[in-house]
């Protein structure tokens, strides 16, 4: 029966869209036919209803995530001089848009059981020029957000988290997003809570920089064709916002459906030799953006091209580290430097992850995998 399961996509929205569609298409009428394609209520009722769900005074709409870093970080009159201690295992979003704004990137190593920020690295990396910690929630699964919080205070750091995988996510039951300065989310059709195209977010309890978010993300102007700083234009459209009601309703469901099945790779991957799976902290609620396994022994490129040819397909997240990047070379980061980033870059690959992944799906994913590594 496992054998004639059909290909299996390593994510897969078109499966999510069939459940909501009748919704989505009306609502997308009505946005067309009112004439209002930038912010509006719509927009308004998405931030009013992101900050309530993540727990915090005030939400500000954006067209990406990566807009939601470059204006976090804005926000904060973080540039040139300053230095940002950040991961070098993420997507480059992170870190480029700390360059964007003139400051330097200080990268340091991940925790080699969880990916994510290795805090006693952070602590070491401070300097006095340093401004900023941006954790990344990596895969969906939070940073040990006590800890960092408590570093941060002492040392007088902005905390910016970069939730784009791990909406709705908790750490010692606070929803990320709510536990640094400030959180920047990401709406990238493959995120849990994803639109039909480019959005994003940034929630904070500052009502202060909440303001100036608003006159950031819109050419720097707080009252019409009056320009205060120099600014961007990062608004949310309405149609993305429509949409983005709609899933935000489901987004619990479908983290408990994602959680599932990690819970099952969790039972069937625990034991197969050579295969490393994910590990969650205590306190944390991972809602599982991907399911990152490592595969030991230079392995992974043959599991990967195996379970190919049998149907199920997989992704790297991420092949290269940051800090051996070409753009990122001036830096002087040297192959060796941070041994853990560079190793899951070696050895890391998601399984196919997405809510509507069947029974029958994953016990194909897993008998291959098995069926490979013996």
């Amino acid at each position: 029966m496992i054998q004639t399961v059909n290909s299996i996509p390593a994510f897969d929205n078109k499966q999510q869209y069939s459940t909501i569609a009748a919704e989505v298409s009306e609502a997308v009428l009505e946005v067309l036919s009112s004439g209002r394609y930038i912010g509006g209520p719509l927009v308004e009722d998405l931030e009013q209803q992101l900050a309530a769900y993540t727990n915090v005074n005030e939400c500000v709409a954006c067209n990406s995530g990566t807009d939601a870093l470059y204006l976090a970080l804005r926000a904060y009159d973080i540039g040139a001089g300053d230095e940002v201690i950040t991961t070098p295992f993420t997507f480059v979003a992170t870190c480029e848009t700390i360059s964007a704004v003139g400051a330097k990137p200080v990268f340091v190593d991940i925790d080699a059981s969880t990916y994510n920020l290795d805090l006693q690295q952070v602590a070491a990396a401070i300097t006095p020029n340093t401004k900023a910690v941006i954790p990344v929630h990596l895969f969906g699964q939070p940073v040990d957000m006590t800890a960092l919080m408590e570093l941060a205070k002492a040392k007088n750091l902005v905390v910016i988290e970069d939730c784009a995988q791990s909406t709705g996510a908790m750490w010692n039951n606070q929803k990320v997003g709510s536990i640094g300065d400030i959180g920047c989310f990401s709406f990238y059709p493959t995120k849990n809570l994803g639109g039909c195209g480019d959005g994003g977010a940034i929630t904070t309890s500052d009502a202060e920089i909440a303001q100036k978010l608003r006159v950031l993300k819109n050419h720097g102007q707080k009252s019409q064709y009056q320009y205060e700083e120099i600014g961007v234009n990062s608004r949310l459209d309405s149609i993305q916002a429509a949409i983005l009601l709609i899933k935000l309703r489901n987004l619990d469901t479908w983290n408990q459906q994602r959680q599932q099945i990690a819970a099952r790779y969790h039972e069937f991957l625990s034991h197969v030799p050579g295969i490393i799976i994910p590990q969650e902290l205590p306190v944390g609620r991972g809602v599982w953006n991907q399911y990152t396994i490592r595969v030991k022994n230079g392995k992974r490129d043959l599991l990967r091209n195996n379970l190919q040819e049998k149907g199920v397909n997989t992704a790297i997240y991420y092949p290269h580290p940051l800090h051996l990047q070409p753009v990122y070379q001036s830096l002087g980061y040297q192959p060796g430097q941070l041994p853990f980033s560079e190793q899951a870059c070696n050895e890391v690959l998601s399984l196919p992850m997405f809510p509507e992944l069947s029974q029958e799906q994953q016990e194909k994913v897993v008998y291959s995998i098995k069926e490979v590594m013996g």
